[in-house]
């Protein structure tokens, strides 16, 4: 009988719940402290109650960090306690955080084999990953066989967005050598096999959706766009972004996630972007 494989992934992914559910993935909470108080996200700090604490005006001090090893301990033990044979742990990228350091030192001494994947993405970028882990294990791939897809899935991964916050990105190191002040425009970013630079400036925030659009447009055919909405003040732009792909011969799907606290600490509320991958099959 072939091993079973279970996934592991971190909050800071920013995966559905439904994704959790069909693939029954262990997620891992990051730590987000908020004027000196940590909360986990997903387990008692969610996208609403994080972006409230910026209402009217607000300015709260906002740090995240990377899960405790034995945090990652309890979720392989769970997954080995539901029969698991081997897990696969898909991370966000360790140039961003320590978050695979620490799963790392977990699977040394977990009750089952661990293979910890570094993914060299963030956020949806690593549900992607997740998500195309899931579904080879439904097809009966082996852990290699997962390794080889996220490993030629994450080239095909790309994503674009407006910051609500560009203090917060700036403050964060996360922008290096990238003017964010919109003096001369407010800047459409992308980052693609790693490396983040500006796309376009625009003038107004719904001169983005053109940008945007024009962007997934010109990424291949037969690809999925995942639409990221921090607050209600984004939903409006988001919601038009996804007018504007209605329709798009290339387009196989629009699917919608949440910019979470351990995201939105670094960009801000007024966030809003996509992600664009390869529709996975």
């Amino acid at each position: 009988m072939a091993p079973r494989i279970g996934l592991v992934t971190d909050s800071s992914s920013q995966i559905t719940a439904d994704l959790v559910g069909r693939y029954a993935i262990e997620v891992v909470p990051l730590t987000v402290t908020i004027d000196g108080i940590d909360h986990l996200e997903g387990v008692d700090l969610d996208a609403d109650g994080f972006y409230d604490r910026y209402a009217a005006g607000a300015t709260p001090e906002v740090a995240t960090s990377q899960p405790a090893p034995a945090r990652f301990a309890d979720a392989y033990r769970r997954l080995a306690d539901r029969g698991i044979d081997e897990i696969v742990s898909v991370h966000i990228s360790a140039s961003m955080s320590g978050t695979v350091g620490s799963a790392t030192v977990a699977a040394a001494d977990a009750p089952v084999p661990v293979t910890v994947i570094d993914t060299g993405s963030a956020s949806f970028g690593v549900t992607v990953c997740a998500w195309a882990a899931g579904v080879a294990i439904e097809r009966g791939a082996n852990v290699e066989d997962i390794r080889r897809r996220i490993d030629t899935l994450v080239p095909r991964i790309a994503t674009a967005f407006m910051i609500g916050v560009p203090a917060l990105t700036e403050r964060g190191g996360r922008a290096d050598g990238i003017d964010l002040e919109a003096d001369e425009g407010i800047p459409v970013l992308v980052l693609e096999r790693g490396e983040l630079r500006v796309l376009e400036r625009v003038t107004t925030p719904a001169d983005t959706i053109d940008v945007m659009s024009t962007y997934v447009t010109g990424w291949g055919s037969d690809v999925t766009v995942a639409i990221g909405t921090a607050d209600e003040p984004s939903r409006p732009l988001t919601s038009k972004l996804a007018e504007a792909l209605d329709g798009a011969a290339s387009v196989t799907d629009v699917v919608h996630y949440r910019v979470g606290p351990s995201v939105g600490a670094h960009t801000g509320p007024g966030t809003f972007g996509l992600f664009v991958f390869p529709t996975i099959r």
